[in-house]
């Protein structure tokens, strides 16, 4: 026996409701304005009917070229090279920088003194699925950004500082690497956020999409 509509998933649903507007918007079907709208409409539903009624005229689907195209746009990068098992990095009365495309380590302690750290996870290609972050910090300021597919822990002992955490996690997508931050600062800040949003990340992959099949 099936499962009825309203006894699925709400988030299985929203997603399936996202890659069905992508699909149409790429195509031609609905202008830039609605999609968006709708894409905001479809990311703040609370219930199976409100996700139905967001595609309920429009009749292409998602197909298995659909699939495999987004399975490589938002799926953690992995891949293989040359690293070393642990990197420390060293932030005194300076500021310290790590982004772009680069290879994770296993480990990575960041020493902070009256300096400002940023790591960039965003296009970092990782080679195992669980990354430890420890911290020694004081009188700093470290920034960590993350994609959202990645999934995050933290346990940050704070001594007159402050630790935040922003990076709202859609890991269920993918098997996402998972960060691990821990460690101790005093009179300093940690803060944990996304770079892109996931509604930013929708709409590049259903320009990207448009494009491809407009040069067609």
């Amino acid at each position: 026996m099936a499962v009825t509509f309203e006894d699925r998933p709400l988030e299985q649903v929203r997603e399936e409701t996202i890659d069905q507007l992508v699909m149409n918007y790429s195509h031609g079907i609905i202008s830039a304005e609605a999609f968006e709208r709708r894409l905001d409409a479809a990311m703040d539903a609370t219930s199976h009917a409100q996700l139905a009624d967001l595609v309920a005229d429009l009749e292409l689907k998602p197909d298995s070229s659909y699939d495999n195209i987004k399975a490589r746009q938002f799926a953690p990068h992995y891949g293989a090279g040359r690293v070393e098992a642990t990197e420390n990095i060293v932030s005194i009365l300076s500021s310290n920088e790590r982004s772009g495309v680069w290879t994770v380590p296993r480990t990575i302690t960041v020493y902070a003194l009256l300096g400002s750290v940023e790591l960039d996870f965003s296009d970092a290609i990782f080679q195992q699925p669980d990354v430890t972050i420890k911290i020694i910090g004081g009188l700093s300021s470290i920034e960590i950004f993350v994609p959202e597919e990645v999934t995050i822990s933290t346990n940050v002992f704070n001594i007159l500082g402050s630790t935040e955490n922003k990076a709202p996690s859609m890991g269920h997508l993918q098997q996402p690497p998972h960060l691990n931050i821990e460690g101790t600062q005093v009179l300093g800040s940690l803060e944990i956020k996304v770079k892109r949003t996931m509604k930013e990340k929708f709409v590049a992959f259903a320009n990207s999409l448009k494009s491809t099949f407009q040069s067609r």
